[in-house]
């Protein structure tokens, strides 16, 4: 390192600083509600290790792991010892026992997964490597160590490989949309995963900031001294907001082949739960142990996440979520709603008590 407190290599070189541990933390206590229902039911189906384990032999696992082995940079004392560090350092603020392996991929595009059935794998590209700060990647790391604790890594290498066959099978049509719809789900699960390891990556980094300016950059790149973060979460108010039911389907659509959910998204729902009472009770030592996670109640986790979905959809300002408050409440006229909702149905013949179409301007 220089005296100026800079690494040659180029990234900045932080004073290290005391950061909270949390002993024996439950990934359910920084899991989204969705995310973490999920995972209790599938941990208390009767069997779900054994089935998964046995599908190892199809699984691709052996062979990512030789490939990254051989064909990437395992990370250690000896090489990126800056990102060992930070691994150790999330692993015992979460204090998850092994240490997973770390390896670094020649890929210019900023990337970073955990995938693996027996043992967790942590991969990042020099793309990301590159693009972050070491407070940034402090936050990516935590992240990745938190799809590790929660046992992320199994239902990701299974979404790979699932998605991998369904493009063999694609020729099958009854064959591929049952695969397809297998796919479908775990996307959506999985985008849930992402916001949960934003959590965890905050609680490793502890630094609020440094996890907004990482999501800026996977946004909009190198380019941070042209970037705001108000600016960034004004745009995830205007996406959620903006526009009418027929960007509300367009919305749903964009999303659905996507494994991870928009940044500006993401960067939102991350500040809110730092604000949170939630994130302050961990902050603060108060915390689910790994030691209560047997008795964990799989209706009591569905409830909980059904509630959060029941508040979000209220507080919604999307066009399409406030339909379906309206629905829920009993109001009048909901035709009539839906019908402006998508812009009058361009040509429709106005009813009595509607005026005609005419006389709205459509602002595409």
């Amino acid at each position: 390192m220089s005296d100026d407190g800079h690494e040659q290599n180029g990234h900045e070189n932080v004073p290290s600083r005391q950061r909270r541990r949390f002993p024996g933390i439950s990934s359910r206590a920084y899991e989204h509600p969705a995310d973490r229902s999920a995972l209790v039911a599938l941990r208390k189906l009767s069997g779900f290790d054994t089935v998964f384990k046995a599908l190892s032999g199809l699984l691709p696992e052996r062979s990512l792991r030789l490939l990254f082995l051989s064909d990437s940079v395992r990370v250690s004392d000896q090489q990126f010892s800056y990102l060992n560090d930070m691994l150790r350092d999330a692993c015992y603020i979460l204090d998850l026992e092994k240490v997973p392996p770390m390896y670094v991929n020649q890929d210019p595009i900023p990337n970073a997964m955990c995938i693996g059935l027996d043992e967790p794998i942590i991969v990042v590209t020099t793309g990301l490597v590159d693009l972050l700060d070491e407070e940034e990647m402090r936050a990516v790391v935590g992240h990745e160590v938190g799809h590790a604790l929660s046992g992320h890594a199994v239902y990701r290498t299974i979404l790979l490989f699932l998605t991998n066959l369904a493009i063999r099978v694609a020729w099958i049509p009854l064959g591929n949309l049952a695969i397809m719809a297998i796919v479908t789900a775990l996307r959506e699960w999985f985008r849930k995963s992402e916001l949960s390891a934003d959590r965890a990556g905050l609680l490793v980094g502890q630094d609020l900031r440094a996890s907004m300016r990482g999501l800026m950059k996977l946004a909009g790149g190198h380019h941070l001294h042209e970037m705001n973060v108000d600016a960034f979460l004004k745009q995830a108010e205007e996406y959620e907001a903006g526009g009418d039911l027929r960007d509300s389907v367009l919305k749903i659509l964009n999303v659905l082949p996507r494994t991870h959910p928009f940044t500006t998204v993401r960067a939102a729902e991350l500040k809110k739960w730092s604000e949170s009472r939630d994130y302050q009770r961990i902050m603060d030592g108060h915390y689910p142990r790994r030691t209560e996670d047997k008795d964990t109640s799989v209706t009591d986790s569905f409830r909980e996440s059904a509630s959060h979905y029941a508040t979000n959809v209220k507080s919604s300002k999307d066009p399409l979520m406030k339909l379906v408050t309206d629905i829920a409440g009993g109001a009048g006229d909901l035709g009539g709603r839906v019908r402006r909702g998508f812009g009058g149905f361009a040509g429709s013949t106005p009813t009595d008590d509607e005026p005609p179409t005419e006389t709205r301007r459509d602002e595409d």
